[in-house]
C-alpha cells in the first residue's frame, strides 16, 4: 500500500523486519522512515529507539504507520522519538501530506545547518588574514553567549549570538595585508583604513529583515562603537548601540587581552578585569560589565576548554597595545 502511494514521488527502500531496517538505515541514510510497530522480532518502538541512539540515523524523522490506535500507543510512539503517527487503514492523501510536510522540515533543518556552517566559515576566513587564531573566535563567541544569557536573552537568542559573533571581524578581509599584518604601530592614515573593516563587514553580510544574519550585520557594523560615543564607524552612544554589539565588544576585548599574540603576552586576569571596570561607562556598557564579571567562573571554564597551545611568540613590549590597538 505504501509503495503504491509514494513510489511515483520518492525513491523507496523496504525492510521486512527491524534488523534489516537498521541495516538499511545505516547504509542508505534515508531522509524519512515510515515504521510499523508490530513486526517480527524487534518491535517498531525498539527500532525507533535504536535509530535515535545511533549518531548516523538520529536525525532521520520517523513516522509510525500502525493499526495500534489507542492514545497510549501513540504516546509511546512519540516518547521513543517519532515525529508523527498514522493509523491504519491509511488514507493516501494523508500519507502523502504527512510525508511531504516532514521532508520539508528536514530540508529546512538542513538549510539552517548549512547557513550556520557558512557563517562559521566566513568568521574563520577573517582570522586567516589576522594574527589571531580560530580559537579566539570560539572563545569570544562563547563569552558573548554567557553574557547574553546573563542579560536576559532567551536560550535561542543567545544561541543565535553564539553563531553570529564569529562574523564580527569579517570586514578585515577587505583590509590590505600591509596594514592588517604590520609588525609596528599603525599611523593615523593606516588607522583610518583599519577602521573601515566595520563597514566592510556589514556590507559583506548585507542587510536582512530578521534572524541570525541581521544580528551578524549589527555586530559587524557596531562592535567598535563605544558607550561614550567616541567609537566608530557611526559614533553611536549608549543604548543607541545595538545590545548584541555591546555584548560582543566586551567579549572580544576580554579575549584579546587575556590571550597571547605575536606582539604581546597574555594580560593577567586581574589587570584585564581592572581595565574592563576602568572603561565601564566609557568604552563599555556599565551594566554589562558587571554582569560579565559576575559570570567569571563560566568564562574561565571556557578559557580553559579552548586554551591555545603553547606558542613561542617573540613578544615585543613596544608593540603591546593600548585598548584601541588590542581591539582593532
Amino acid at each position: 500500500m505504501l509503495r503504491q502511494i509514494l513510489q511515483d514521488d520518492y525513491r523507496l527502500l523496504f525492510a521486512k523486519n527491524g534488523d534489516k531496517a537498521l541495516e538499511l538505515a545505516r547504509r542508505e541514510q534515508p531522509a524519512l522512515i515510515l515504521l510499523d510497530v508490530m513486526m517480527p522480532g524487534m518491535t517498531g518502538y525498539q527500532v525507533c529507539q535504536a535509530l535515535k541512539q545511533a549518531p548516523a540515523t538520529a536525525s532521520a524523522p520517523v513516522i509510525f504507520v500502525t493499526a495500534l490506535a489507542d492514545v497510549a500507543d501513540e504516546e509511546q510512539g512519540f516518547a521513543v522519538g517519532a515525529v508523527d503517527y498514522i493509523t491504519k487503514p491509511v488514507s493516501p492523501p494523508i500519507v502523502r501530506a504527512r510525508v511531504r510536510t516532514h521532508l520539508s522540515l528536514v530540508r529546512a533543518e538542513e538549510l539552517q545547518r548549512t547557513r550556520l556552517q557558512i557563517v562559521q566559515c566566513l568568521g574563520m576566513a577573517a582570522e586567516y588574514k589576522d594574527n589571531e587564531t580560530g580559537l579566539h573566535v570560539i572563545r569570544m563567541s562563547h563569552y558573548a553567549q554567557v553574557l547574553a544569557l546573563a542579560a536576559g536573552f532567551s536560550a535561542q537568542d543567545a544561541d543565535d549570538l553564539l553563531n553570529a559573533a564569529p562574523m564580527h571581524d569579517i570586514g578585515k578581509i577587505g583590509i590590505p595585508d600591509a596594514i592588517l599584518q604590520k609588525p609596528g604601530k599603525l599611523d593615523a592614515e593606516e588607522w583610518q583604513v583599519m577602521r573601515l573593516h566595520a563597514q566592510i563587514g556589514a556590507d559583506i553580510i548585507g542587510e536582512h529583515t530578521s534572524g541570525l544574519l541581521q544580528m551578524a550585520h549589527r555586530i559587524a557594523l557596531s562592535h567598535h562603537e563605544k558607550w561614550d560615543g567616541s567609537g566608530y564607524p557611526q559614533g553611536l552612544r549608549g543604548e543607541q548601540i545595538p545590545l548584541v554589539a555591546r555584548i560582543v565588544a566586551i567579549a572580544d576585548v576580554f579575549d584579546a587581552l587575556t590571550s597571547a599574540r605575536p606582539y604581546k603576552p597574555a594580560w593577567p586576569l586581574g589587570d584585564t578585569l581592572a581595565l574592563l571596570r576602568r572603561e565601564s561607562g566609557r568604552h563599555f556598557d556599565p551594566q554589562l560589565v558587571e554582569l560579565f564579571i559576575g559570570e567569571l567562573p563560566k568564562l574561565l571554564a571556557i578559557q580553559s576548554r579552548w586554551a591555545e597551545q603553547p606558542a613561542q611568540y617573540p613578544h615585543n613590549s613596544a608593540k603591546t597595545p593600548e585598548l584601541e590597538g588590542s581591539t582593532n
